[in-house]
C-alpha cells in the first residue's frame, strides 16, 4: 500500500487508522515513542493513511473557504470507502493479530477488537464523522478536530454515534482566533462532547497549552493512549 506507512508492532492487537499529510508523517515517529511511553506497551500498530488532498478528502460537503482563498469538499465518503474497502481488507491481511481480529468482528466474537480512527486537524473531524457513519471502528480520537466545520454541530444533532468511545481535546488557545469562524470551536467542542455524554458514549475532552500548531504528535498519542485504557 503506497499511501499507509505502518509504526510500532506490527504483531499488535491494536490497530489505529490515522489520516495523515506531509506534517504528520514528519512527526509520527515521535508519536510512536510517545505512545509506547503513555500506554507501557507496545501491543498495537499505527496505520497512517497518507491523505492526497487535504480540504477535499476530509470533508463530508463542500463550503466556502474559511482561511485562504481554498474552500472545502465532499469527499470523505470516498475516503471512508476506501478505508473499508481497500485498507483495512489489506492490513487484515499483512498484520496477522488484526486480521485475526478483524475477522472475528465480522462474527460477531466475543473480545474480538475492531481498529480505531483517529486524526488531527481536519483529520479529527473525519474521524468524528467516521464513527457517525459506520460502525467499523471501536472508537475514535478528534484530536483538535475542525468542529468549527459549517454544518457540523446540526450534522452532529441529526445523527447517531456508533461507537462506544470517543475521544477528543483542543489547544487552549484555539478559540481565541480572530477568524470568526475558526473561533467557534470552543464552544463547539464543548457542544460536541455534551451530545456524546447524552448519548451514553464514554468520553473524554483534555485541554492542552497552545494554540492548534503546538505538539500535534504528542496530543495525537493522549488521545491513542487513553484509548487503550491509559
Amino acid at each position: 500500500m503506497n499511501n499507509v506507512k505502518l509504526y510500532g508492532n506490527k504483531d499488535g492487537h491494536n490497530l489505529f487508522v490515522q489520516m495523515v499529510d506531509d506534517h504528520d508523517l514528519e512527526v509520527m515517529e515521535s508519536e510512536a515513542v510517545r505512545l509506547t511511553e503513555l500506554a507501557g506497551h507496545t501491543d498495537w500498530c499505527i496505520a497512517a493513511v497518507k491523505v492526497e488532498d487535504w480540504n477535499q478528502d476530509l470533508t463530508p460537503w463542500q463550503s466556502d473557504p474559511v482561511f485562504g482563498k481554498v474552500g472545502f469538499g465532499d469527499g470523505a465518503q470516498k475516503t471512508l470507502d476506501m478505508l473499508l474497502g481497500e485498507v483495512l481488507p489489506q492490513l487484515a491481511e499483512e498484520l496477522p493479530n488484526v486480521g485475526e481480529n478483524l475477522a472475528n468482528a465480522g462474527r460477531h466474537l466475543p473480545n474480538a477488537r475492531k481498529p480505531y480512527i483517529c486524526g488531527y486537524s481536519l483529520a479529527g473531524l473525519f474521524a468524528l464523522w467516521a464513527v457517525y457513519e459506520t460502525d467499523a471502528f471501536a472508537g475514535a480520537a478528534a484530536v483538535s478536530p475542525s468542529v468549527w466545520y459549517p454544518g457540523w454541530l446540526d450534522y452532529a444533532k441529526d445523527h447517531e454515534i456508533r461507537v462506544p468511545e470517543v475521544y477528543m481535546s483542543l489547544g487552549m488557545k484555539e478559540e481565541k482566533t480572530r477568524n470568526p469562524v475558526m473561533a467557534t470551536v470552543g464552544n463547539a467542542i464543548r457542544e460536541q462532547y455534551t451530545l456524546l455524554e447524552s448519548a451514553g458514549v464514554r468520553c473524554q475532552l483534555d485541554w492542552n497549552p497552545g494554540n492548534h500548531f503546538v505538539d500535534s504528535d504528542i496530543r495525537v498519542a493522549k488521545g491513542l493512549a487513553w484509548l487503550l485504557g491509559k
